[in-house]
């Protein structure tokens, strides 16, 4: 009888703790994953999910093991729109088979929408990414039938400028609005990304180093801004090339009146200075700021 009530109870709260979904009502931004490329900090990497009553529809960006924590918030990946990619590195785009085979044991039906930059000769465009991993020649070619249109639904491809640091509307409907500009990510294709939903703005800067300066224009008056933590305040070299510094995020933020701020990707070397990061970006910044853990929600 002992073992049966410890049993009851190990199983009553695993089970009550199973799923981390967001609230059921409004608008909410989970974050799926909170990492970077490392193995060791042990989190997932990046990944961020839009939910609006109760339903999950826009994922900007899908890094490695973000599909598992996807599992973990009860989200129905038939009710996902779009994917907003905001650049290919793999820690932003590696999961992407995983969702699409997931799929297939599913009753989806509505075309899946990618979107993400234009490519150079270090990287692919997103079409070409796409068309690398399930085209007829790719690595997952078994997969093919949802690029030519013979399965329930079609996988969309589509690539967005990067010319003249230009802001692109990318969709427009009753629900929400989508926009993009190019940021400055080292030589990699990249986008920063604003979602307009709800009455609320969520922008997000993704990797970025705002050498363009796009990322605050975008963002102004923004409800949510999810920025990228992935360098400490002395960072230099091509880590500063690729990556906003503390003290840029905070001035960032404080330009363009942003009401909340949450920090993300972090990486070990930014992890380790958190306190002095959080004073850098104060030393400008002064609204509400988290720095985010995978699987936290956020209202905007």
């Amino acid at each position: 009888m002992i073992r049966l009530i410890i049993f009851m109870l190990f199983f009553a709260c695993h089970y009550s703790n199973a799923s981390a979904a967001c609230g059921q009502n409004g608008l909410w931004l989970q974050v799926l994953g909170s990492g970077g490329p490392e193995l060791a900090d042990k989190r997932a990497s990046t990944s961020y999910l839009i939910w609006h009553h109760g339903k999950a529809k826009l994922l900007v960006d899908i890094g490695s093991g973000s599909m598992f924590h996807l599992e973990k918030a009860d989200a129905n990946i038939n009710d996902l729109d779009a994917i907003l990619l905001t650049h290919l590195h793999v820690d932003h785009s590696a999961d992407l088979p995983a969702l699409v085979k997931a799929t297939f044991f599913t009753q989806r039906t509505n075309d899946l929408l990618i979107y993400g930059p234009r490519g150079n000769h270090l990287m692919p465009s997103t079409t070409d990414f796409i068309q690398t991993l399930f085209g007829p020649k790719g690595a997952y070619r078994y997969l093919s039938s949802y690029l030519d249109g013979s399965e329930s639904y079609t996988i969309k491809p589509y690539d967005m400028a990067l010319e003249n640091k230009q802001v692109q509307t990318i969709i427009k409907n009753a629900e929400y609005e989508i926009t993009a500009v190019p940021t400055h990510h080292g030589p990699i294709p990249a986008l920063a990304w604003k979602v307009n939903i709800a009455d609320k703005v969520i922008v997000f800067s993704g990797d970025m180093n705002n050498e363009n300066l796009t990322l605050g224009p975008l963002a102004s008056n923004a409800d949510l801004l999810i920025a990228h933590h992935a360098i400490p305040e002395h960072a230099k070299g091509t880590a500063r090339n690729l990556h906003m510094s503390p003290s840029v995020i905070g001035q960032v933020a404080a330009a363009a009146n942003v009401k909340q701020l949450v920090l993300s990707h972090h990486m070990l070397r930014s992890l380790e200075q958190i306190n002095n990061s959080e004073s850098e970006i104060r030393r400008h910044y002064q609204g509400p700021m988290t720095f985010a853990t995978d699987m936290q929600c956020f209202q905007p």
